[in-house]
């Protein structure tokens, strides 16, 4: 890998995930789109269609060598893809549910996979207009917003003070409420902020959170893009052996359960050890 590109990877993962989110966004204002169910019971739209046609279309134009693997991709098998070094791993549309309830709560999720980390990613967030970027090369990680860039930087959790937990709206919540008891017990008080997508992983990068336990299931692609920006930021996403999550190393591109963490200090495993005993 070429990490001098990385640069102008990201510049062109920036175009297409904006150019796809711009797309999103007019579909979102329209109230007559139609939801398909998928095979695995998921919804699509045509907004996860667009989106996946324009990213492919733009990161095919601009880096005609690298794959891409998207969530609306036709199945590519493991025995395809092992041999990829470095590639594209999409979610055209994180949050399709958010999308068809209408709440903004979705994003234009892009990553650069290079062996079985992602060292790049891009989260746009159509509604607020709001983009996030980073990337484990310079280690940096940057949110623009209303003509604004900042640096992101993830916190350092104090036991003083109330602890931040991130939570899916939709996943995992009885195993949540056990975790949040012990939480209780532990800090002065827990403020839980429920939202969807890639939002809850870049809130970390930006030092709004601690903690997020996902004890539901995910994809690579779900997680890929706003990993990237949080170990930029200074965090990480772990299993539940407090191993990075990795990338394309098998046949099913599912994420086993897994915690984001703001601060690296923290024995985690430590604090919180039921969780850690979960089994999905």
């Amino acid at each position: 890998m070429d990490y001098l590109k990385i640069p102008y990877l990201l510049d062109s993962m920036i175009l297409a995930a904006t150019a796809a989110g711009e797309a999103v966004l007019k579909i979102y204002q329209d109230d007559n789109f139609e939801v398909e169910i998928k095979s695995d019971n998921s919804p699509l739209t045509i907004a996860d269609k667009e989106a996946h046609r324009i990213i492919c279309e733009k990161l095919n134009t601009d880096f005609p060598g690298l794959p891409i693997l998207s969530e609306e991709s036709e199945q590519i098998t493991f025995e395809e893809r092992k041999d990829w070094t470095t590639f594209f791993l999409v979610d055209p549309l994180d949050g399709t549910k958010e999308f068809i309830n209408r709440n903004g709560e979705f994003t234009i999720n892009i990553a650069l996979i290079h062996g079985i980390e992602a060292i790049a990613g891009v989260v746009y967030v159509p509604v607020e207009r709001k983009l996030y970027y980073g990337d484990t090369v310079s280690f940096k990680s940057f949110l623009d917003f209303e003509g604004t860039k900042k640096q992101l930087f993830t916190r350092n959790l104090s036991m003083d003070l109330p602890i931040k937990i991130v939570a899916s709206r939709r996943h995992g919540k009885q195993k949540l409420e056990e975790f949040l008891d012990q939480a209780e017990d532990l800090f002065p008080s827990t403020n839980v902020i429920n939202i969807g997508s890639s939002i809850k992983l870049c809130l970390l990068a930006e030092g709004k959170a601690d903690f997020y336990p996902r004890l539901a299931p995910t994809c690579e692609w779900d997680t890929a893009a706003s990993h990237a920006i949080v170990k930029a930021a200074g965090g990480d996403v772990l299993d539940m052996n407090l191993e990075p999550l990795r990338y394309n190393t098998k046949e099913d591109c599912l994420n086993p359960n897994f915690v984001v963490v703001g601060d690296l200090n923290v024995n985690w495993k430590g604090l919180f050890p039921s969780l850690f005993s979960f089994e999905r």
